[in-house]
C-alpha cells in the first residue's frame, strides 16, 4: 500500500493538469514561453505518473485495467474480474 500522501498528491496533479490544459495549449500555439514558465510546475502533463486505483502502487501498472499487477492477480484469483 502506497502512502496516502503520495496518492493525494498525484490526484492534485491530475486536477491541475485538467485545469490548465486549455491555457497551456493556447500559450504553446502563441509561442509565449515566458508566460508558460509562470504556470505551476505540476500543471504539466509530463509530471503525471500512473498509480493503481486500489492500492496506489506506482510500479507494475497495467494501463488497460488501471491497476497494479499485484492487485490484478489478487482480483483474478478471487474471480472478481470480468
Amino acid at each position: 500500500m502506497a502512502k496516502k500522501a503520495k496518492v493525494v498528491k498525484e490526484k492534485k496533479r491530475q486536477e491541475l493538469v485538467k485545469k490548465y490544459a486549455t491555457i497551456r495549449r493556447e500559450l504553446k500555439e502563441k509561442g509565449d514561453y515566458k508566460a508558460l514558465r509562470k504556470l505551476p510546475r505540476d500543471s504539466s502533463p509530463t509530471r503525471l505518473h500512473n498509480r493503481c486505483e486500489i492500492s496506489g502502487r506506482p510500479r507494475g501498472y497495467m494501463r488497460t485495467f488501471e491497476m497494479s499487477r499485484i492487485t490484478f492477480r489478487e482480483l483474478a484469483q478471487k474471480g472478481q474480474l470480468p
